[in-house]
């Protein structure tokens, strides 16, 4: 597969999972892994799925507007770079956002989030 449908797939399925069960990213991350969310660091997968469970809102709905990804490093790792939308329920103007998640391969064959960084973009 090559890199650019990699990173369309992991960003489908990173997101399809946000919106429909939080809890269910914890397979994504490992124990060094870092989350930067809005300027908070967070580490290790325990402490990342419980930020993104307290989040202030229940249900969300992401639309995705771009991709990009390159390889990156020696060990076959990938940084993707998303933009798009996040819709809140309930609310009427979705907001926008900029993630970008640097993939490292597993001994398994698939990848886990080593770093993530999450910002919202303010108009």
């Amino acid at each position: 597969m090559d890199p650019d449908q990699l990173a369309r797939a992991f960003v489908e399925h990173y997101y399809t999972t946000f919106d429909a069960n939080r809890a269910g990213l914890a397979s994504l991350y490992q124990e060094e892994s870092m989350l930067t969310f809005e300027g908070q660091k967070i580490q290790g997968s325990p402490n990342i799925v419980a930020k993104l469970t307290s989040l202030p809102f229940q249900q969300c709905q992401h639309s995705i507007t771009t991709v990009d990804c390159q390889p990156s490093g020696p060990a076959g790792g990938m940084l993707v770079f998303v933009s798009g939308n996040l819709q809140l329920a309930g609310e009427q103007h979705a907001l926008k956002f900029s993630q970008m998640f640097h993939l490292i391969p597993t001994p398994q064959g698939s990848f886990y989030v080593f770093n993530d960084i999450f910002r919202l973009n303010y108009a």
